[in-house]
């Protein structure tokens, strides 16, 4: 009888340590614990968005034909990487000054950040359109016919980026992860599928520049409702009171960050618009689905960097050495195995996915293996660019974003004309590789 009573406590016990460690999970409140909360609801958010942005390509891609495709997607990319750069490293800044400025108590200059900074990244970006504007119209004579007026539209939606980024950054800083993403990766793509649908349901043109005065309606539209739940929630964090602008320490700080980023950027997109000028939009539209599809797994690295660069700020102010290392190694292994996990399973659904898109596209099936790597070899080192910036390692940053551009935009010209989109493939994963060895050594000599 007595092993009859082992037998069913056993069961029974397990349960209740199950059931205690659900309740110590759920009852935690440490750092540790919101920083994964937040990044799984950043994460979310991302992935719900790339499902809304696969239903948004592949619908576009059949609507508007490979060729408007192509021609769209060449367009959106100079926009995506100028619109990110367009708050000249505000919305990084914020990450760094709100926390520091909220340990410190330093609530005048709390108070003009939160203001001061969204005016000042607003003129950057409307200077930023003002000067793209100019350049589209003196290279008119060497920018082909098709590509003119797209090329003016995204002009026109640069100052919005300016605003909606540096918001991000600042809903990021107090966890407000809805806020922060929600907006423009959730409802601005779900109104440019809806939108568009319409203009193909009514028989209205389904070409790029249609799909570019839908974005400029739809990206205005959640810049400003955005700023206005910011403001209200605000006002809920920050009591009134005086403010202190101090736009050349700001910029100061921001503009080293502006560096890395744009390098980064520049590192990410440099492939789509090389294979512009070297092949055709059909092939454009073709790697851009395999990079988009398998950008999935970078989603990871997004949400666990969104979620803790604050901290690194919190933990380096603090003089707690020790706790910052323990962080950063755990935010590594937060970032690394999931993106393995979902880099093995896109890979497997990559040709069905592919098909989607229309005819031709799964030609771009190898592509997804070549990037593959690059994104593993980012996602193994986790967020250590976001940690060398926070603690002020800015230079060591930019000279090894500088050297993984010079490495892809390099490769490029070699191996683009040569052997295609897999030349293009090929070409940021090695320097994704070259960068993610380098920023692992300068992380772990800075924690030493």
């Amino acid at each position: 009888m007595a092993f009859d009573t082992d037998a069913a406590s056993s069961p029974a016990q397990s349960l209740a340590r199950v059931i205690a460690r659900v309740k110590a999970i759920l009852a935690d409140r440490g750092d540790s614990r919101l920083a994964q909360l937040v990044a799984g609801k950043v994460f979310l958010v991302r992935v719900a968005n790339a499902m809304l942005a696969l239903v948004s390509q592949v619908l576009l891609a059949r609507w508007m034909g490979s060729f408007e495709f192509g021609v769209f997607i060449y367009v959106w990319t100079w926009v995506l990487m100028i619109g990110a750069l367009s708050d000249m490293g505000l919305s990084s800044a914020a990450r760094r000054f709100i926390p520091e400025y909220t340990e410190l108590k330093a609530h005048d200059k709390l108070r003009g950040f939160l203001s001061g900074g969204c005016w000042l990244a607003l003129g950057i970006a409307s200077a930023i359109a003002a000067v793209g504007l100019l350049a589209v119209f003196a290279l008119s004579p060497w920018i082909k016919d098709y590509l003119f007026v797209p090329l003016i539209l995204a002009c026109v939606m640069i100052p919005s980026y300016g605003l909606v980024q540096i918001q991000s950054g600042i809903a990021q800083s107090y966890n407000w992860a809805n806020l922060a993403f929600l907006p423009f990766y959730i409802i601005r793509t779900s109104a440019v599928i809806v939108l568009m649908g319409i203009a193909w349901l009514i028989g209205a043109p389904t070409d790029a520049l249609t799909a570019l005065y839908i974005s400029i309606i739809t990206i205005y539209g959640v810049t400003i409702g955005q700023l206005l739940v910011l403001n209200r929630k605000l006002r809920t964090k920050v009591a009134a009171g005086p403010k202190t602008y101090e736009p050349k320490i700001w910029l100061a700080t921001s503009m080293p960050i502006f560096a890395v980023e744009s390098l980064y950027l520049m590192l990410t997109y440099v492939d789509i618009l090389a294979l512009e000028h070297f092949r055709s939009p059909e092939e454009v539209a073709a790697y851009y689905a395999a990079a988009r599809l398998l950008a999935i797994v970078a989603f990871v690295y997004f949400a666990i960097a969104g979620a803790t660069t604050h901290k690194f700020t919190q933990y380096h102010v603090s003089g707690d050495k020790a706790r910052l290392a323990q962080f950063f190694g755990e935010t590594i292994r937060w970032t690394f195995w999931p993106s393995l996990a979902i880099c093995v399973a896109i890979l497997i659904c990559g040709k069905p996915l592919l098909r989607l898109f229309g005819p031709g596209f799964d030609a771009a099936y190898d592509v997804m293996f070549i990037l593959a790597v690059g994104m593993l070899a980012r996602a193994a080192v986790g967020p250590a660019e976001r940690l060398l910036l926070m603690l002020g390692d800015r230079k060591q940053c930019v000279a090894i974003y500088a050297l993984a551009f010079a490495i892809n935009l390099a490769l490029c010209f070699v191996l683009i004309p040569r052997i295609g989109i897999e030349g293009a493939a090929a070409s940021v994963s090695t320097a994704l590789v070259v960068e993610s060895i380098c920023l692992y050594f300068v992380a772990r000599r800075r924690l030493a």
